[in-house]
């Protein structure tokens, strides 16, 4: 065995290790999230998926980094499909922070309050504190913050996604217009199957 083979065996050997010794651990992880099996197929589709695999495999700071990012991408999402403008009136074309957007999308009705407060918890989970990795990141209790973030993104993805398979399997979309939908009627949606 060369050099590389065996950098590689030891590699795979640890690796085995870990997951043999985390794989209870995980599936917990797992189970106490109970994902949505099916969501729009969007830009942020995937890194949504990922933030439930980091979590389940006890990758608390990126699962807080990416449901911020998903939380952000859906308001702003939601936001232009209803035509609600990302622009401060009257301040010369600046960009409105997600709080105001939040409130602007609950404020027309848009958004319920449960999902407006579950997007306002992920937008103050330390979010500039763990943005730009600030000293403050230190005291961020990151497993508790990480599976409330997940909880609170399916509040919202079960609001703006909501969807209900029918006994002849198709599906029963509660917002259609969040759906990408071609000229066939068909919609493009991210099967969650784990």
């Amino acid at each position: 065995m060369d050099s590389r083979q065996m950098k590689r065996f030891q590699v795979e050997q640890r690796i085995r290790g870990e997951l043999n010794a985390t794989i209870a651990e995980r599936v917990e992880r797992f189970l106490e999230m109970d994902p949505k099996g099916v969501v729009a197929h969007h830009h942020f589709s995937a890194a949504s998926a990922e933030c439930i695999r980091v979590y389940r495999d006890g990758h608390f700071i990126s699962a807080v980094m990416v449901t911020q990012a998903v939380n952000e991408g859906m308001m702003r999402f939601v936001a232009e499909t209803n035509n609600i403008s990302l622009q401060k009136e009257g301040q010369g074309g600046k960009t409105r922070g997600i709080p105001d957007l939040i409130d602007e999308l609950h404020k027309q009705g848009i958004i319920s309050i449960n999902c407006a407060n579950a997007s306002r918890r992920i937008c103050g989970s330390f979010r500039n504190d763990v943005h730009h990795m600030n000293p403050g990141v230190i005291k961020v209790p990151f497993r508790e913050i990480a599976k409330r973030n997940l909880g609170d993104l399916m509040t919202i993805e079960n609001e703006i996604f909501a969807a209900q398979f029918a006994p002849d399997g198709s599906v029963i979309l509660g917002q259609p217009k969040y759906w990408t939908s071609g000229n066939d009627g068909k919609v493009s949606a991210s099967l969650r199957l784990e």
